[in-house]
């Protein structure tokens, strides 16, 4: 008689911890949803600049060395279940991305001689001149490209 009662006992403990275990599981399954719609929602802002600025890059409203920089960045931070290589999809961009990266912007800049700042500006056009045809045909193909499903 007691061990039907310890077997009884035993049943109603598995039981309701197999409840809680499922009770939690949902949680995580509505977390993991959850997050993917925030995931979904913020790359959709991303893509909808990346978009614009490609465009822009294009037209000739946006400095292709300013482009590159934004670009890079916002690629990078796309959130996809499959990574893709940006560098490797879009080799000019990445190449001008490189050289301009490390150059002094804004009060870094203003603390620089006139000199450093000709000669900088001038070796960013020199590789802004030598990719821009490159760049406009990587930016052709990104204006128009969508996230993966």
């Amino acid at each position: 008689m007691l061990w039907w009662v310890l077997a009884g006992v035993g049943l109603v403990v598995i039981l309701g911890l197999s409840v809680y275990a499922g009770t939690l599981l949902r949680r995580v399954k509505d977390q993991q949803l959850a997050l993917q719609k925030v995931i979904n929602k913020r790359n959709a802002t991303l893509m909808d600049s990346i978009n614009l600025i490609a465009k822009a890059m294009v037209q000739g409203q946006c400095n292709l060395s300013e482009g590159a920089i934004r670009l890079t960045v916002l690629l990078n931070e796309l959130r996809l279940s499959q990574p893709i290589n940006f560098d490797a999809e879009y080799p000019n961009l990445h190449a001008l991305y490189q050289v301009v990266k490390d150059m002094p912007t804004h009060e870094v800049r203003k603390e620089r001689t006139k000199k450093e700042i000709r000669q900088l500006d001038a070796e960013r056009e020199k590789h802004e001149q030598r990719l821009e045809a490159s760049i406009i045909e990587e930016m052709k193909q990104l204006q128009d490209w969508q996230l993966p499903a």
